[in-house]
């Protein structure tokens, strides 16, 4: 019997964007670090109040908090004209967003300049403007689309050059650290590929508030003993500053 014949499907513009990242993100030596940690006074925090940031929020502010006090995580590597370390004065959030676009789901990136310096319910209101309002009214969304309607030789020469060149327009259009979660969905990634010096991203938060937060980070930048520091520093934040601030968020009715 003959076989039914598939169809070729064209790659869209957000899918690019991916083979583009990928291409250079496999060539990046990262490592996962994990720690698990005890979330339960922020779980009942968070509960209490009538906004409920989303996690995400909390965990992009917490992590900026350690990052402004931790200059390695600032850094990143750089290869022209010789290898070297750039280290960036502030952090700028690159944040992965599921999009409808067309009749496919699409990931894009949007950017927190200095997230540490927000308010809880200003990140999640920016973050939920990432979610909801027009593609075409955010401005990151705009350069992303732009960018992938070069030719592919174009847009990899771009992507080099914004690599590995200009260490202050990197992290202006690129971000200092990433931030990928699915946790929402009941899953979580284990070893994310990433542009960036480190990636953060979590499992699913139990009852209790335990969960697995993972740094995925840039060994050429610096090694796995900042990593676990940063992850350590990165609870003591969350439960101290981050709940905190939740605790004085309006209460739920």
């Amino acid at each position: 019997m003959p076989q039914p014949a598939g169809r070729s499907i064209p790659l869209s513009l957000p899918r690019q964007l991916i083979c583009d990242y990928l291409h250079f993100a496999r060539q990046i030596p990262t490592v996962p670090v994990q720690r698990r940690m005890r979330l339960g006074a922020v779980v009942a925090a968070r509960a209490a109040t009538g906004l409920r940031p989303s996690w995400c929020a909390l965990f992009t502010k917490a992590y900026g908090l350690v990052a402004a006090t931790t200059p390695e995580l600032r850094r990143s590597y750089l290869s022209f004209p010789r290898p070297h370390l750039y280290e960036h004065p502030v952090n700028v959030a690159s944040i992965a967003v599921e999009r409808k676009f067309g009749d496919e789901n699409a990931v894009f990136f949007a950017h927190l300049r200095r997230p540490e310096a927000l308010g809880l319910a200003e990140i999640d209101a920016r973050l939920r403007r990432f979610k909801e309002q027009p593609i075409e009214s955010i401005g990151d969304y705009r350069r992303i689309l732009l960018l992938n309607r070069f030719p592919r030789p174009l847009r990899r020469l771009l992507w080099w050059i914004g690599l590995n060149v200009w260490g202050r327009k990197r992290a202006a259009f690129m971000g200092t650290y990433g931030v990928t979660v699915y946790a929402g969905l009941g899953a979580a990634s284990l070893h994310p590929l990433s542009l960036l010096t480190t990636t953060l991203n979590y499992g699913i938060i139990e009852e209790d508030g335990s969960v697995d937060v993972r740094l995925t980070y840039d060994h050429r930048v610096m090694d796995g003993a900042t990593i676990a520091r940063a992850l350590a520093e990165l609870e003591r934040v969350l439960t101290h500053e981050i709940l905190a601030e939740l605790r004085y968020l309006p209460l739920a009715a």
